[in-house]
């Protein structure tokens, strides 16, 4: 296979030393190497399989039943034992709303979120999204400068999310804040002390979960945990600590992936001009960039797997037991996939095959809503603001996590007339 002249320049030669799970500020060409020289391999650092290829992610997900999605939630790095004690007597028994759990409780709450928090849903409130995001870009657009991350990306998912599950805009911060250190507690690599503070934070949020279920048992309202309080009563198999399970997983993964969605998304729109002029001369080719953006920069560009029996993977012996890191950012890079899968086109008429949600029975159950959103802030910004463009001799940097690939600022500007 041809490879790329940026793959071909990089000095990578032994996978299990090359790979830098928790640096992901520009793991595309590890990825591309990884895919020709090295698709499964083990890294020592992580103590886990990993795979680059797009058939083999794509058949991993598919087999739910030899591999697991159990230790999707686990901590990378295990929590500290001051760590496990501030959970424990805290009270925190979270373990998933639905991406860490398996058939049959997977497929049972799976289907109750779904009539829930399904596409039309979505579809109500896009004038309540439409809202939201035209008040965002009020509030800078006078200005000629933001961090778009920080004053656009940052609050706009969560302001969307939480008017859906019930949260009141005032606890936006403090959720945020959960959400990252839940990030960072499960996929990062802290040293102990840097630990305690999240666990914390993991207490305050499972609390928060669990009293919006108390909160709902009182009052019901039109919203999610209502929703299922309601189905509950009707003689639906769910139980309170499941609801707010399912609160603990939505009030996170709901938000902060549409965020980093957003952010990278406009980076590399602007990055790559010839594909924001296009949208601004032909909008209607918006819903083919957002699945571009999915494929080309993912928010996710690892999720885990663990092997239930001995298995293989792309013809590597797993055995049973082993942890599996899947490089989704390099399966939406895979030549095998997609054709000139380095170039990024909003014409491309093959991005919708990305992974950027998974694949199989995890499949995001929220991935509508994420679309919808940036869907709606691309046409807002590319009417209001088609002059919009990167701050020059900016550095892009990324959180330290082995999955996540989240901007910490995007500084753009223009001209205001």
């Amino acid at each position: 296979m041809a490879t790329s002249a940026a793959a071909k320049t990089c000095p990578f030669s032994d996978p299990s030393t090359d790979f830098h799970p928790f640096d992901v500020s520009d793991p595309f060409p590890f990825y591309e190497w990884a895919r020709h020289q090295a698709p499964v391999f083990f890294s020592h650092e992580l103590n886990y399989f990993v795979v680059a290829r797009y058939p083999d992610i794509k058949a991993v997900f598919d087999d739910w039943k030899t591999f697991s999605s159990e230790n999707a939630q686990a901590p990378l790095r295990p929590i500290c034992e001051e760590g496990r004690r501030i959970m424990r007597e805290g009270g925190f028994t979270a373990y998933s709303g639905l991406s860490a759990r398996v058939p049959p409780d997977h497929t049972r709450i799976r289907k109750l979120v779904q009539g829930c928090f399904g596409v039309r849903r979505f579809r109500a409130i896009e004038p309540q999204i439409r809202e939201i995001v035209t008040k965002a870009i009020g509030a800078f657009v006078e200005r000629g400068k933001a961090d778009f991350f920080r004053e656009f990306a940052y609050d706009v998912p969560a302001l969307v999310l939480f008017k859906l599950v019930g949260v009141p805009d005032a606890d936006v911060p403090k959720v945020k804040a959960w959400g990252l250190s839940r990030s960072l507690l499960t996929w990062g690599n802290l040293s102990d002390q840097e630990q305690l503070p999240h666990a914390r934070n993991m207490v305050e949020y499972w609390r928060y979960c669990q009293e919006l279920v108390r909160q709902r048992h009182q009052e019901m309202k039109d919203d999610l945990p209502s929703d299922l309080l309601r189905l509950k009563t009707e003689g639906a198999d769910i139980s309170d600590d499941e609801i707010a399970g399912v609160l603990y997983s939505v009030l996170f993964a709901g938000h902060e992936t549409t965020t980093t969605l957003m952010a990278n998304g406009l980076r590399e729109l602007l990055l790559h001009r010839e594909n924001w002029q296009a949208l601004i001369a032909d909008p209607s080719l918006i819903p083919a960039a957002v699945d571009e953006v999915l494929r080309y920069a993912p928010s996710i560009v690892a999720w885990r797997r663990k092997a239930l029996k001995d298995a293989s993977i792309g013809s590597v012996p797993v055995p049973k037991g082993s942890n599996i890191l899947l490089l989704l950012g390099s399966a939406n890079r895979d030549e095998t996939a997609f054709a000139d899968p380095a170039h990024f086109d909003v014409t491309r008429k093959d991005a919708r095959k990305h992974l950027a949600f998974g694949y199989g029975i995890h499949t995001c159950v929220g991935q509508q809503l994420a679309k919808i959103e940036f869907t709606i802030a691309l046409e807002e910004l590319v009417r209001r603001m088609p002059g919009l463009r990167l701050k020059p001799g900016q550095k892009f940097e990324f959180a330290h996590n082995s999955s996540f690939r989240v901007p910490t600022a995007l500084h753009v500007e223009w001209d205001v007339a």
